[in-house]
């Protein structure tokens, strides 16, 4: 099954950087971008996250939570937050729970390798839990503006 906008988001129950537990509910009432990355301290995701970084000032003005997941550890999130000083939560999916829920744990292709792995996709999920917009083709130089623009806020 692949989610579509309208969808409502699968729940989770999880731990970030600091081994806080985090529920999807807990998130209820407010606008949630649950980013899904390939992996910490790589090329594209720090691109992303330092976007992310750079403009959360703005996101969080304009009422959106960001949630970044990947199926690293709480200790390798820890490092990756604090050596780029990221202000978001960084949610641990070790058990490979959310990515197989999203639907992002999918084949890919690079350099003639095939291999399984988490697409960079962004769930962009309204206060009542529903999924409004899928980003599935990410700008990693400039996704928050892509979140604001796509959301149209």
């Amino acid at each position: 099954m692949t989610l579509q906008p309208g969808d409502k988001a699968p729940a989770f129950t999880t731990t970030d950087q600091d081994e806080n537990t985090h529920s999807l509910k807990d998130f209820k009432g407010k606008k949630v971008a649950l980013y899904f990355y390939p992996k910490d301290n790589t090329e594209t995701c720090i691109k992303e996250a330092c976007n992310l970084r750079d403009n959360f000032a703005a996101l969080k003005k304009k009422g959106v939570v960001v949630l970044g997941v990947s199926i690293d550890n709480e200790k390798s999130h820890k490092k990756f937050e604090q050596k780029f000083s990221l202000p978001f939560t960084l949610l641990a999916d070790t058990d490979m729970a959310m990515v197989h829920a999203y639907g992002v744990w999918q084949e890919k292709k690079f350099m003639g390798r095939t291999y399984m792995g988490t697409l960079r996709t962004t769930f962009l999920i309204n206060e009542k839990g529903v999924i409004d917009h899928i980003i599935e083709k990410v700008n990693s130089k400039e996704h928050a503006a892509q979140i604001i623009e796509t959301w149209g806020l």
